[in-house]
């Protein structure tokens, strides 16, 4: 049921970002082009999301649990730290390079455009990259056994 339900509401958030046009990278981009031909229809889209997850959100939190898990998902911290900000300005950047995003990116992937295939592409190899230990190893951790 729980597999179901993820199935119907990724279907249906594809539709809407594929009704609303931001499955279009010029649409973004166009966007984004305060000083050129600026396209408004993403504040739209974006106002849209807000207030539905504003109206809903306190909502559903009231509930004991979600209907389909045993408890909320809530982020645990709400501090800006700097992993935060460096995500937010890699994010930041693809987006307004390519003008794609996840969600509409995969919903973008049965037209075929090989662009959006290469920006999928990278965007997973970036997600791996991400798990990968940064620094210097602990070496305190390792053992030698005789």
């Amino acid at each position: 049921m729980k597999n179901l339900a993820a199935l119907i509401s990724g279907i249906l958030f594809g539709l809407g970002l594929a009704l609303s046009g931001m499955t279009d990278t010029s649409k973004v981009i166009g966007f984004l082009d305060i000083t050129g031909h600026w396209d408004p229809d993403l504040i739209w889209v974006m106002a849209s999301a807000v207030l539905v997850s504003v109206g809903l959100t306190p909502l559903i939190l009231r509930r004991a649990r979600p209907l389909l898990a045993a408890s909320f998902s809530v982020p645990a911290s709400s501090g800006i730290d700097r992993q935060l900000i460096l995500g937010a300005v890699i994010f930041g950047c693809g987006w307004g390079l390519f003008g794609y995003c996840p969600g509409p990116a995969i919903a973008a992937l049965p037209l075929g455009d090989t662009g959006t295939v290469v920006f999928l592409l990278c965007m997973i190899l970036g997600m791996w990259l991400s798990q990968l230990p940064v620094g210097k190893p602990d070496l305190t951790a390792t053992t030698k056994q005789s």
